[in-house]
């Protein structure tokens, strides 16, 4: 079998350290790559660096963006009472995609892991009081993960809160829309029954 160039090769490992990009879609996108049209080639190149340069975290929220502060933050139509907090920048979108919240949020940078090194003053918990401070805010909606280090943050952050004239509450927990009971493990099916509501 014929051995690959070593350009395609450097390529073939640099995108298959993205994530989500396995070694045969790796193989694909170089082959696709080094057969397209140089132009495109450069245009995609050009994206990648632009991206990368002028993309940067909100200094307002800590999500991605390239104005200060983010369209998010700058929207005067988004309610102010209400501050969401999250893991990381792209559960914004993914939270955006619902299209069902209209606060404000607040990006942690990472949760709580001793065993990880991770501390509260590696997270973005100084900057989440400060926006606490004398304003408007009744209410902080804890969105972070259900895993053992989200349940940690989660419960860490709400008696560090519990101080302050602000309601804590976090998302619900239960089954995904469109699946059966037997597609769920023992953990989920215990928080939805804790978390039943009655029918209207």
């Amino acid at each position: 079998m014929a051995s690959l160039p070593g350009p395609m090769i450097e390529l073939m490992a640099a995108l298959g350290s993205l994530p989500g990009v396995g070694p045969r879609t790796a193989e694909r996108l170089a082959l696709h790559i080094v057969q397209a049209d140089e132009g495109a080639v450069r245009q995609l190149a050009d994206a990648l660096v632009t991206a990368r340069q002028r993309v940067r975290p909100c200094g307002t929220c800590g999500g991605l963006t390239d104005i200060q502060p983010c369209a998010l933050c700058a929207d005067d139509r988004r309610d102010n009472t209400l501050l969401c907090v999250v893991e990381r920048a792209v559960d914004i979108l993914l939270i955006e995609k619902a299209g069902t919240f209209r606060g404000r949020f607040h990006v942690l940078g990472g949760k709580l892991s001793p065993l990880n090194g991770v501390e509260p003053e590696d997270l973005r918990i100084a900057e989440l009081e400060a926006r606490l401070g004398p304003g408007v805010i009744s209410e902080v909606v804890l969105a972070l993960p259900t895993d053992v280090e989200g349940d940690a943050t989660s419960h860490y952050l709400a008696r560090r809160l519990a101080s302050r004239p602000v309601k804590v509450t976090r998302l619900a927990h239960g089954l995904p829309a469109g699946t059966g009971l037997e597609f769920a493990d023992e953990l989920t099916l215990s928080r939805a029954l804790e978390g039943r509501q009655p029918l209207p």
